[in-house]
This record gives C-alpha cells, structure tokens and sequence, in this order.
C-alpha cells in the first residue's frame, strides 16, 4: 500500500490529537467526483479514531452517527452552509474539526470559531479557506 502525502498528514494530525475530541464532517451537497476517495478518509478516522462523530450535512445537519455505522448520503442541489456544523462543533465542544468539502458553502461571518478546523479538499484546485488550515486530499 502507498501512502500519499495528504495520508500521511492526516495520520499525523490524528496521532497528534489522540487526547481530543474530533469530528469529521462531509459536505453532502453535490455528490463528488471521487467517491471512494472520501469514503477511504471516513475508513482512515474509523481505523484510527473509531470515537468519530461523522457529520453529514449541506445546507444543514442531516446525520450526525459514529463513523463506523453512517451511510454516507449525497444530495444533489449543490446548497451548502458550513453554519450549523460549525455551531454544532462549538456546542459539543469538539477541538478539531475536519471537513471535507470543495470550500464552496457560506457561514455566518459573525461566527466565532475556537477550535481547530482542517479543511480536506477532494479536488486539484484549492480555494482560499475562509479560516483553519486547508488539506488538499486529491
């Protein structure tokens, strides 16, 4: 098996959080071009980190499971709003947050973000992330 750079900087970001809370939200909007790319990050933070709480959600939260029991579902209006998760996250006093999106849904300018969030982009082109550190995963 070959680890990819991305790979190893997620190992590396887990191990080094293996005392907090983390979540792992996807970005259910749009189906993604490479489905099985997300499907083996949610295989890697359930190997690593089986405590994950996965978020599913687009314009809002429609699934909120352990992430070894969801199944992921997409939709395909291409709405997205990172507001409630990141709301959520706060309220559940997550520390680091990872997302996997195209960095395209909206938030709340207002909102205060105190923990960590990494950005996992699927995709060769990588936005400017709006706040947190941006991951390209493709």
């Amino acid at each position: 098996m070959i680890i990819v750079r991305w790979q190893r900087a997620l190992l590396a970001l887990l191990k080094e959080r293996k005392d907090h809370s983390i979540a792992l939200a996807i970005d259910t909007s749009n189906r993604p071009e490479r489905p099985m790319l997300i499907q083996n990050i949610v295989k890697l933070f359930e190997k690593l980190r089986p405590d994950t709480l996965l978020v599913q959600a687009d314009f809002k939260i429609r699934d909120v499971s352990p992430v070894g029991v969801a199944t992921i579902k997409y939709f395909k209006h291409g709405k997205s709003s990172y507001t409630e998760v990141l709301e959520w996250a706060a309220a559940q006093k997550i520390d680091t947050l990872f997302y996997i999106t195209d960095v395209t849904g909206y938030f709340y300018e207002e909102l205060e973000v105190d923990y960590e969030v990494f950005w996992l982009v699927p995709d060769d082109y990588m936005p400017r992330v709006p706040f947190g550190k941006p991951i390209r995963v493709a």
